[in-house]
């Protein structure tokens, strides 16, 4: 079975290639915010709506032009997947999954440009990743991919940092798993609490370093605007919300890889985090445990490892519920209340071991 799987590299352009990946950049910018307006007004004005076929001839006239001649030092496929960006923007939005197309901008937090790879101009060779208009790249390689690179990612971090990300595909090498079966109760306090009434602490990331961001970008706001020092003190900014990014992800990917390693049968819950996050008393915290990224982790991997992630309804009242009679007790829907006894059946509960008991026996129930 062929899959298409992701492989991340930190690159380390010399001056020449880090001064092409910024033309390319600033490019493809051109190339996106041109034939966006353009696409615009010819709705505006005829209700003409242009294709991406139709943006690709006029890109070949456009670095044709006397006065755009320097779109040609640019990798010709970047430009290209610029335009594919665009037109899959235009989908999203009169599909109802995105808002209208915006102007991107040099500032914005990544700048980023997708290459192709044809005749095998993408690859990796004598430890190095050899890339279309910048050659070989020295770079941090952890793994070789087993596969076809279809197309090559290039971006760099606000802090200044090169990254490449393959898009390969390979051939799906089913990974063991050790057969567990298991239910888990995500929250705040605890990161998860499973049904075997183990948990995991929430680490808590953005409180561990919200004090050293705070005197970092109150540093910040003190800088005048265009200054020298603030351009560093932004680079300084930018540093620790990357070492949050990086301590969250990394604990993410332990747990995830933990789980779908040790279970067959994995019983979640399908959490409204987008509606959680409206009460602006705990939408800090919701945003900073990250649930539906491990919920992502969890499902992909899972994929891999033979494990298959079972989702529970939204509104199931998995933390009311009596794991032992069924019965089911209102007053529980406080947050509050952490540990409760069954008025029915006098078992007593710990509040999150009993919703994870819960989520995995509805989860093990016939559709």
């Amino acid at each position: 079975m062929k899959i298409t799987k992701g492989y991340k590299y930190r690159i380390y352009p010399n001056d020449v290639q880090t001064e092409q990946i910024s033309r390319t950049l600033g490019c493809c910018r051109f190339v996106y915010n041109h034939f966006l307006a353009l696409r615009s007004e010819a709705w505006k004005e005829c209700r003409e709506s242009l294709s991406y076929v139709a943006t690709a001839r006029l890109l070949t006239e456009l670095k044709r032009d006397p006065e755009h001649l320097w779109l040609a030092s640019a990798d010709s496929m970047a430009l290209q997947e610029s335009l594919r960006n665009l037109d899959r923007a235009y989908r999203n939005f009169f599909s109802g999954r995105g808002r209208y197309p915006r102007y991107k901008s040099k500032h914005n937090h990544c700048q980023s440009y997708r290459t192709r790879n044809q005749s095998d101009n993408i690859r990796i060779e004598d430890g190095r990743i050899v890339l279309p208009k910048l050659g070989a790249v020295k770079a941090r390689i952890s793994r070789i991919p087993d596969g076809r690179i279809l197309n090559a990612s290039v971006s760099r971090t606000p802090t200044g940092k090169y990254y490449v990300s393959l898009c390969v595909e390979e051939e799906l090498v089913p990974k063991p798993n050790s057969g567990g079966v298991i239910g888990i109760d995500v929250g705040i306090k605890e990161f998860y609490t499973d049904s075997n009434g183990d948990s995991v602490a929430n680490p808590k990331t953005l409180s561990k370093y919200e004090r050293r961001l705070r005197r970092e970008q109150r540093r910040l706001s003190r800088k005048q605007k265009g200054s020298s020092n603030r351009a560093k003190q932004r680079i300084r900014v930018a540093a620790v919300h990357e070492k949050i990014y990086n301590v969250r992800t990394d604990f993410l990917h332990k747990e995830s890889t933990r789980l779908v390693s040790e279970n067959q049968v994995i019983a979640i819950e399908s959490l409204n985090v987008k509606g959680m996050v409206r009460n602006h008393h705990l939408a800090k915290a919701i945003s900073d445990a990250s649930w539906s990224r491990f919920f992502s982790m969890l499902e992909y991997k899972g994929f891999e490892h033979g494990c298959e992630i079972r989702r529970i309804g939204t509104f199931y009242p998995s933390s009311q519920t009596c794991s032992c009679c069924g019965y089911r007790n209102p007053l529980v829907r406080d947050l509050s209340v952490r540990d409760w006894t069954c008025p029915e059946c006098g078992a007593h509960h710990d509040r999150d071991s009993n919703a994870a008991v819960n989520i995995l026996d509805a989860a093990l129930q016939p559709a």
